[in-house]
């Protein structure tokens, strides 16, 4: 379910971040835009202290997907950056915005459960930071009644990724079983398991992974997704990322990766690249869903793109080469 949130406020600010990322930012900078076409977020790890090439590309990165997009306004919150090197980001990041003529609004720094001005222009704020409690914000309430879940790091989400041993054993056990699907049973199996929210036997998901390793194929297991599918999709796949054996993962990661993106958790998206690109960091799949990403296209955008894909995907164009699972 989408939710709305309209903050006024810096505490709604912080409190609506980790509800649009789906977990609590730590050392990074945030980036929220206000008035374009679309609305965008992104985080990206705070460049290390004394490293100007490392500053200059987080400008180039948040500004890149703004200039696209015609974002004329922008915040920024920075996460553990401490006093000293805040104000040296957000003073570089408010010189390449504001030379693009695009307006900061804000620039708050966040440590230790306090909100304090980046950049000290907003004369009103302690010395000594403001306390805040994300936790206890209506929003995130507003985000558990929608079926949100947040998670207290970017790490506790990559972890919600790691291998399931069990499962890993059990689907390794019978590959030698594994008949390879048409791409027609391959985007049924998908569909009847999102749908029902039930999780593939071994040998389903043997033939499922070792399906979509083959590239036409697996375009049968996202280019019919859509905005309304795209969450049944992300649990069956999370569950399959964790199930794969190694060779197999990276095809299962980057379909995931693309279902996440359709469902607007661009956190799990860069997560299951990870994933994807710790093994083969060519995947074609991964790099669309990666480009996508890069340049902040917003899951909207699927509805025009889908058309040219669906004509060139028939499932039923395809024979299977074995039985159905």
């Amino acid at each position: 379910m989408t939710i709305t949130l309209r903050a006024k406020t810096p505490e709604d600010l912080l409190a609506a971040i980790p509800v649009t990322l789906g977990f609590e930012p730590q050392d990074s900078v945030v980036m929220l835009t206000f008035g374009g076409p679309a609305p965008l977020h992104a985080r990206i790890d705070l460049p290390p202290r004394g490293d100007p090439d490392a500053l200059a590309a987080v400008v180039e990165s948040l500004l890149g997907p703004c200039l696209l997009h015609a974002a004329p306004r922008v915040v920024f919150v920075l996460y553990g950056a401490g006093a000293v090197h805040g104000r040296h980001v957000v003073r570089a990041l408010r010189r390449g915005f504001e030379r693009k003529r695009i307006e900061v609004l804000e620039c708050l720094r966040v440590d230790g459960g306090r909100w304090y001005s980046a950049d000290g222009r907003r004369p009103d704020v302690p010395a000594g930071g403001v306390p805040y409690d994300s936790d206890r914000h209506r929003f995130r309430a507003e985000a558990v009644m929608a079926g949100h879940v947040t998670l207290g790091s970017r790490d506790e989400l990559a972890a919600s990724l790691a291998v399931d041993e069990p499962g890993r054993a059990g689907v390794e056990a019978v590959l030698g079983e594994a008949v390879l699907l048409s791409a027609a049973e391959l985007a049924t199996v998908c569909a009847r398991h999102a749908d029902a929210g039930t999780v593939p036997t071994d040998v389903e998901a043997a033939a499922l992974l070792s399906t979509v390793q083959v590239g036409a194929r697996r375009d049968a297991a996202w280019v019919p997704l859509t905005r309304d599918s795209a969450s049944g999709h992300v649990r069956l796949w999370r569950g399959l990322v964790r199930r794969a054996p190694e060779a197999l993962r990276p095809a299962a990661a980057a379909v995931l990766a693309f279902a996440a993106w359709l469902q607007g958790d661009g956190a799990l998206a860069w997560c299951a690249l990870d994933r994807c690109f710790a093994t083969d960091p060519g995947h074609s799949l991964g790099r669309l869903v990666a480009h996508l990403l890069s340049e902040a296209l917003p899951p909207t955008a699927w509805e025009s793109m889908r058309p040219a894909l669906d004509e060139a995907v028939d499932p039923g164009g395809w024979s299977g080469e074995g039985a159905r699972t």
